[in-house]
């Protein structure tokens, strides 16, 4: 609840955001008709050289154009390597909810959260019925990847707050090993152990 209650709280700042600024040692990995949409900086898999975050969105010819957009927005996990070179280490186009996919509430991304070995992108939206859900990866020394280790989903009415439903789900009670590449929001809790 407090998760979902945090996101609730960034939301106009979200909105309001000014354009993202990238680095120039990251514009190589923005891609052609995307702009940078969330950053993150953190050493994702604790080998002491920070790593990025990176989620795009697709162009769109205005706002009302952006707000309807059913478009994939890609998240990219770029690795710095032991020279010091960044290189794409995995994306998922599935992770962040399209901007069209809040239902009445509008573009249901509420952020991306990077610490050491870990990152949880959270989304919050509906009408009515609100709705969020709060997904995190961890670095698994031994997979050499980042695998989905909580996911919890939150819904309430809007006439009752203090009801909220919160659900929280975890490997491997809930679901197998889910690497990042492979997650889909739609599918995740079918893959059983």
């Amino acid at each position: 609840m407090k998760r979902l209650l945090s996101c609730l709280a960034l939301l106009p700042a979200i909105t309001l955001a000014e354009p993202v600024a990238v680095p120039a040692e990251l514009q190589p990995f923005v891609l052609k008709g995307y702009a940078p949409l969330a950053l993150a900086k953190a050493d994702l898999d604790g080998d002491g050289r920070d790593d990025y975050l990176l989620v795009l969105d697709k162009k769109t010819a205005g706002p009302d154009a952006a707000r309807n957009s059913e478009d994939a927005r890609p998240l990219l996990l770029i690795r710095r390597d032991e020279g010091g070179a960044l290189r794409l280490a995995k994306r998922n186009d599935k992770l962040v909810l399209c901007a069209g996919c809040g239902g009445v509430f509008g573009d249901p991304f509420g952020g991306i959260e990077a610490k050491r070995k870990s990152f949880t992108v959270s989304h919050y939206g509906g009408s009515n019925w609100r709705w969020s859900n709060a997904y995190t990866f961890n670095y698994s020394r031994i997979d050499r990847s980042w695998q989905l280790v909580r996911a919890e989903e939150a819904s309430f009415h809007t006439s009752e707050p203090g009801k909220a439903k919160t659900r929280v789900y975890t490997p491997p009670r809930d679901y197998g090993k889910v690497d990042l590449h492979d997650f889909d929001p739609e599918t995740y809790l079918k893959r059983r152990r």
